[in-house]
């Protein structure tokens, strides 16, 4: 096939890319040409601005297939509708799990009512970002109608991770010792290899198939202390977790949410995604690739979670309460 990827070179769009190369497909990317520029030497590469709407790159060719991994506001989708038009066989658009309105409850599949679109700023942030997906998903449906396929994946893990909210668990997790766990352990937790979101992409556009599709895992339902354990064993390392009462608690820990939250956000129907063909790829498998991913790119900076010393300063609370 021959797939136009709009992006490609951060995470999703790295994994999608590599994928659908292995899979012997004609794969040409758009994007600024600043990030990796010669990570995929068998890629075609066509330089453009979708922030600045400039397309021009994309005035020629045709192709079977766009994935859509950088479209974040309705223009981004209405502008590329409007330069590729028919020369496109079906448009992939990565949505998001946050374009969901809360109440939906446990178990909620791709019915669950959504987020009011935003077509009124392009600023994306964290109350903007669902409904901003809500508002490009209705312009492409009204665009490309049955041509259109959406994917909605929750959070994301794998090596490359822009985003760090898995890698920050697996590091911790291979230090060992005491480890502040500032929720229920019990909590589920719903996380998905970046590679098995690829592989569902490539299929769905090989199979020409419509419709919405959330993209969740594991296959088997997985809690935070469940996750924190394996982190640990696919290290070699021995963990002991603290309950921290969560009122306690200024840092953000990734992928603790509060109750009832979690019940929506961790807890999606992902069935017909599975049945499409999302593979799920074992959490041990996904924690030792990310933690060799972490050490080879020498830990950097995550960016989330608390420092080494709020959580000695949250143990010494708990020890002396």
């Amino acid at each position: 096939m021959r797939i136009l990827v709009l992006g490609g070179t951060s995470f999703v769009g790295r994994a999608i890319v590599d994928d659908a190369l292995r899979r012997g497909h004609e794969v040409t990317l758009f994007n600024r040409g600043r990030t990796a520029r010669g990570l995929f030497p068998r890629a075609g590469l066509l330089l453009g601005d979708r922030e600045e709407g400039d397309h021009t790159a994309l005035a020629g060719g045709s192709w079977d297939t766009v994935v859509d991994v950088s479209g974040f506001v309705p223009r981004h989708v209405r502008q590329a509708h409007e330069v590729l038009g028919d020369r496109v066989g079906r448009y992939l658009f990565v949505s998001s799990n946050a374009v969901y309105a809360p109440g939906a409850g446990p178990g909620a599949d791709e019915s669950a009512p959504l987020h009011v679109p935003e077509w009124d700023t392009e600023e994306v942030g964290r109350e903007t970002y669902g409904p901003l997906k809500v508002a490009c998903e209705r312009e492409l449906g009204s665009r490309y109608g049955e041509r259109a396929t959406m994917v909605r994946p929750g959070m994301l893990a794998g090596p490359h991770d822009n985003v760090n909210q898995f890698t920050y668990w697996v590091r911790r997790a291979a230090r060992g010792g005491k480890v502040v766990l500032p929720a229920d352990p019990g909590q589920p937790v719903q996380l998905l290899d970046v590679r098995d979101l690829a592989r569902l992409v490539v299929l769905l556009a090989e199979d020409d198939r419509g419709g919405v599709f959330n993209a969740m895992g594991p296959a088997e339902p997985l809690t935070l202390m469940e996750m924190l354990r394996t982190c640990a064993r696919a290290a070699g390392s021995e963990v002991e977790p603290v309950l921290v009462p969560p009122e306690t608690i200024k840092a953000r820990f990734p992928l603790v949410r509060p109750d009832p939250v979690w019940e929506q956000t961790f807890q999606r129907d992902f069935g017909r995604a599975r049945e499409a063909g999302l593979p799920s790829t074992p959490l041990a498998t996904t924690a030792a690739d990310v933690l060799a991913w972490d050490r080879q790119s020498g830990e950097p900076p995550l960016g989330v979670g608390p420092s080494e010393q709020v959580e000695r300063t949250l143990l010494s609370y708990v020890q002396g309460a």
